[in-house]
Formats: C-alpha cells, sequence, structure tokens
C-alpha cells in the first residue's frame, strides 16, 4: 500500500485554519488577524507572487525589520514551494551583498526602513517589492492560490545565516520537514499548547523567533509580532495572554526584569522563559526566572539544529542553578567524538554529533563546509561538551575557541562559567592572547555590577574552582554596554581578540 506520509508547514496551517478560523493568529501594535483572515491574506500574497513569475525552488530574499508581513510572506513561501532568504540587517554593505548573491534571488522584499540600503547596493536584481500601500494593493487585487500540490516535505522554506566569525556568513537551509520536526519537539519536550502564544521581538532572520512563530501557527496559538525588544508591548501581552516561550536573550535579561518590575503585573502563566544559560549570569536567571514564576530554559541549539541536540532540561524558577548539565533533546541521535571521528567514553571531551528530523539540509552553495560539516552520516557542530555516566551533557566550547597553553587544553567557556557565577559579575567573556612561555593564555573581560574590578578577590574565587593553569592571566574591566554582540546577544570573542 502506498502511502503518502508528507507533513509540511503549509499543510498543517491550513489544517489549523480549518479547525479554529476564528482564532487569534497573528497580532501586532494596531490589528489583531484571525487564522482565516490571516489564510486570506497568505493566499493572496501567494498569488501576487505567482504572478510576478516565482516558481516552486525559487529564492525570494526578505530585508526587514520584524513586521506581520514578515510571518505572511514565509507562509506564502511554503505553499509555493519558494526558499525565503533572511536576510540579517545588522550585517555591513560587503556582507549584505555576499548574502544577496549567494542565493541569486528571483525577487527582492525589502521594508521602507531599509530600502534605501539595498538600493546602495546596486544589485540589479530582477525585481524589488516594497512593502507599504502598492505592495497591500498588489496582493489585495491577486487571485488567491492554495498550497501547491506538489510540494515536498523536503522542499526548502528558509536561509537563514550563520554569523560570519571567521569568514562571511553562510546560509543554511531549513527545509519544511525540518519546521515541522522543530515545532514538534517545542510541544513534545515542552508542553506548549495551542492556547500559548509567542512573542516574536526578537530578530525574524534567526531561528528563535522563525521557528518559533511557525511553530506556533502549526500548533494553533497566536504570534505576537515586536519591532525588537519592546518591553511595553512585552509587558502587556503577558498580562493579556498565557506565553509557552518567553524569549529572552543573553545581554537583556536585566532590561526585561526591570521593566517586569515596573509593571507589577498580574501576568498569565508563562511555561518557560530564557534561553542560552550557560551564557547568562546566575543571578539573572533566578531574577528573571522568579518574576515569570517559570523555569529558566537551559538551551544548547543552532540554527542547523533547531532546539535539539541539547534542549531538554529546565532550570528551577528563581533559584541559583546549582548546576548547567543538560539533557538531550527529543527525536534525535547524538554521538561525541574526537578528531578522528572515533566515539569518546563518558567523561572526556568530544565534538558534538547529530542526527534527527530537525536538522538544516546544508550551506547554500558551499560544499566545502558542507563536505566539513557532513561526516560518516552525522552533522558535525563544532561544539564541544562532556557526557556523564547518567546522560547528562556538560556544554565545553566552541572547537575553534580551545587555547593551547603549555600543552594544555584551556576551554574559554569553562572559565566564563566560573565568573558568572561570581555575584558582582555582570557578565564575562574569555579570549586567547598570544603569550612566548607559554603558546596562548587566557585573557578575560569583566564587567561588574559595582563597577569596579577587585582582582585579587575575584581570582581567589576562580582559584577554589578551577585548575591553576586555567586561570585568567589578565583581568580586563569592560563596561556591560561595551560588550561586542550578535543579533542573539552572544558576546562576539573575535571582536574582543582584536582588542587585546
Amino acid at each position: 500500500m502506498n502511502v503518502d506520509t508528507r507533513l509540511t508547514v503549509a499543510g498543517l496551517f491550513a489544517q489549523r485554519v480549518r479547525s479554529q478560523p476564528d482564532a487569534p493568529a497573528l497580532q501586532s501594535a494596531d490589528r489583531t488577524l484571525s487564522y482565516a483572515q490571516l489564510a486570506d491574506r497568505v493566499a493572496r500574497l501567494a498569488g501576487a507572487l505567482r504572478a510576478r513569475g516565482l516558481q516552486r525552488g525559487d529564492r525570494l530574499a526578505l530585508w526587514s525589520e520584524n513586521r506581520p508581513e514578515y510571518i505572511e510572506i514565509e507562509l506564502a513561501a511554503a505553499q509555493l514551494g519558494l526558499v525565503v532568504a533572511c536576510l540579517n540587517w545588522r550585517l555591513s554593505p560587503e556582507e549584505q551583498r555576499h548574502c544577496i548573491a549567494l542565493v541569486e534571488p528571483a525577487a527582492c522584499i525589502v521594508s521602507p526602513r531599509y530600502a534605501p540600503a539595498l538600493a546602495a547596493l546596486e544589485l540589479g536584481l530582477p525585481q524589488v517589492l516594497e512593502l507599504g500601500p502598492a505592495f497591500e494593493a498588489l496582493c489585495e487585487s491577486a487571485a488567491p492560490v492554495p498550497p501547491d500540490p506538489a510540494l515536498d516535505a523536503e522542499d526548502g522554506l528558509v536561509i537563514l545565516y550563520t554569523s560570519g566569525t571567521t569568514g562571511l556568513p553562510k546560509g543554511a537551509l531549513v527545509s519544511q520537514r525540518a519546521m515541522v520536526a522543530r515545532a514538534m519537539v517545542f510541544a513534545a519536550d515542552y508542553g506548549i499548547r495551542g492556547q500559548d502564544a509567542f512573542i516574536a521581538w526578537s530578530p525574524l532572520f534567526h531561528m528563535a523567533a522563525t521557528d518559533h512563530s511557525l511553530a506556533t501557527l502549526m500548533l494553533g496559538g497566536p504570534v505576537v509580532v515586536c519591532d525588537g525588544l519592546d518591553l511595553p508591548r512585552i509587558c502587556a501581552t503577558l498580562r493579556e495572554r498565557p506565553v509557552g516561550w518567553l524569549l529572552a536573550m543573553p545581554g537583556m535579561i536585566d532590561n526585561m526584569a526591570d521593566a517586569l518590575e515596573r509593571d507589577g503585573g498580574p501576568f498569565q502563566p508563562v511555561r518557560l522563559v530564557g534561553a542560552m544559560a550557560d551564557l547568562v549570569p546566575h543571578q539573572q536567571i533566578a531574577r528573571l526566572s522568579g518574576l515569570v514564576h517559570a523555569p529558566y530554559f537551559n538551551t544548547f541549539g543552532s540554527t542547523e539544529t533547531g532546539l535539539p541536540p541539547a534542549s531538554g532540561s529546565l532550570l528551577a524558577a528563581g533559584e541559583l542553578p546549582a548546576s548547567m548539565a543538560k539533557r538531550q533533546s527529543s527525536f534525535c541521535m547524538t554521538r561525541l567524538v574526537d578528531a578522528e571521528g572515533r566515539e569518546v567514553p563518558d567523561g572526556t571531551p568530544g565534538e558534538m554529533a547529530v542526527r534527527g528530523p530537525t536538522l538544516f539540509s546544508g550551506y547554500w552553495g558551499n560544499d566545502q563546509a558542507n563536505a566539513q560539516s557532513f561526516r560518516d552520516g552525522w552533522f558535525h557542530m563544532g561544539d564541544v561538551f562532556v557526557r556523564h555516566a547518567d546522560g547528562t551533557l556538560d556544554f565545553v566550547d566552541r572547537v575553534k575557541y580551545l587555547i593551547k597553553s603549555g600543552g594544555e587544553n584551556i576551554y574559554p567557556a569553562e572559565i566564563e562559567r566560573v565568573l558568572l557565577a561570581h555575584p558582582d559579575v555582570a557578565d564575562a567573556a574569555v579570549v586567547r592572547k598570544a603569550d612566548a612561555r607559554w603558546g596562548e593564555v587566557p585573557v578575560a573581560f569583566i564587567a561588574t555590577r559595582s563597577g569596579t574590578l577587585d582582582e585579587a578577590a575575584l581570582l581567589a574565587f576562580c582559584r577554589e574552582r578551577l585548575a591553576g593553569y586555567k586561570l585568567p592571566k589578565v583581568l580586563q574591566p569592560i563596561a556591560l554596554a561595551d560588550f561586542p554582540r550578535s543579533s542573539t546577544g552572544k558576546i562576539q570573542r573575535h571582536e574582543l581578540e582584536k582588542r587585546v
């Protein structure tokens, strides 16, 4: 018997529209669309794109801040089998030119905010559509187009660009299959329900906002779109409706906590809060999770994998975490391997290799990176972990950040975890510095809550928790606002190394 088992984003969204047409789907500052209203706009947008000649497999570049049309464009692409290249508006002109040329788009949609920057690149694109009244009129006049019956789960849906810390950004192709699987993990591991809202305030050109906006719509919940960290709207949403995952990025935790305290609530239930706990001071974790009475999300995923492989554990609400140990996510397989691809025993650092349906489909137009990352049937993440006998996993560091000092391996993240546990440390980052005697030594950039850096006290704190050769050789004070950060809040260590 021949059974069609394909699941697509377009198909699952259409199913939600049929079952709950009047439920709220997409909310912005000035309007709320029901599932039926959103579906009508998406179908007409798909018709407009089809009338412009876009066909299944074509790339559609999108350069815009967070706005409802962003998600509508992704859903329309899902219906037509198009691939949306989600451009990072924080990139330099050179990087942006590379990202657009890489995917050879059949068209580019741009918001008025970024239209001048696109025009300045002088790329000679086949067609450019600017969001606004003319775009609305184009869509309203178009005949609605239903999902393409030829759609396949392996059709690409979005290209998300990785940070170019060691070169120009790479474009990670995420298929409809992977996006559906990411929604399944989201629901299975964290109990996210159709009534739970998702607040899309972080950039939609990254996986956190795009993955979980689409997952929420496939699960039947509402997506609240914010143009950046709009704290008043976030607080208002928390008062109005239950939220599944309240996303909070490193570097923004105290700002969000301050806003919640000023607002005072009461707030509707939140299932989990935060992300990337390894990069957040312990006091901030306890403070924010305590304010919303929700566990802190101890994640370890990536653009390429979604929330897997190691986002299966939560940190207790309102408490200083005693451990950052992680548990494997559902619906994936993992191995920890050495440089030759051999699996390492428990207790030994090894690079994480992953299999599972949430995996991306490779880097667009980059055979060299694909050959390096996909080996022996596994995706190699470039992240080092230690697995313990009880199955928990400790993140060690990125392979590329390893410091070789006097024949010993030092992973910066291990030092950073100790520094972030100190009550006066607001944030910290460790980088390498060339050294005539040891080859390389660690240097720590530290922002304190008090505004002063007590080097002797902090080194004594570290000495109790770290081997002597791992102690930072230099403690460099820095203002919290002066840490260079990526759009996901991660400190950019390569920029700090330039200062060293």
